[in-house]
């Protein structure tokens, strides 16, 4: 063995050997049937986690589109309270009389007396 197969790591393979390793066996299945498994987890990932994600988050933003001054609303804090302003990224609600608080529009999860626009997942 000479300081060149040390180097390079071929331990005294010579290269047509290497090229037959790197050939799959007569009865071996072909490359696109070993890529089915990794294909079948990616759509079982899409279905289950990124399309349900998806729905949810639209949901969510024409809800807050959909929000007008004087709608009764709670916030991811539990602040109850009527909307007095519309901002681009905030909302003004009214929480009592004289009492006024600016929270972000992302920060309202639905309507007083409903349920929350998109419920929190819990883990299971």
């Amino acid at each position: 063995m000479t300081l060149f197969d040390l180097e390079c790591g071929t331990w005294g393979l010579e290269l047509p050997a290497l090229w037959a390793m790197g050939t799959p066996p007569q009865g071996a299945p072909s490359a696109w049937v070993q890529l089915l498994p990794f294909v079948l987890v990616l759509a079982i990932f899409y279905f289950v986690i990124l399309l349900p994600m998806r729905r949810r988050q639209q949901k969510v933003q024409t809800f807050l589109a959909a929000l007008k001054v004087g709608d009764r609303v709670v916030t991811s804090g539990g602040m109850f309270g009527a909307i007095t302003r519309l901002g681009d990224q905030s909302v003004q609600l009214q929480v009592a009389d004289k009492v006024r608080i600016e929270v972000s529009r992302s920060a309202i999860v639905g309507y007083q007396g409903q349920a929350p626009v998109a419920p929190e997942q819990t883990a299971s």
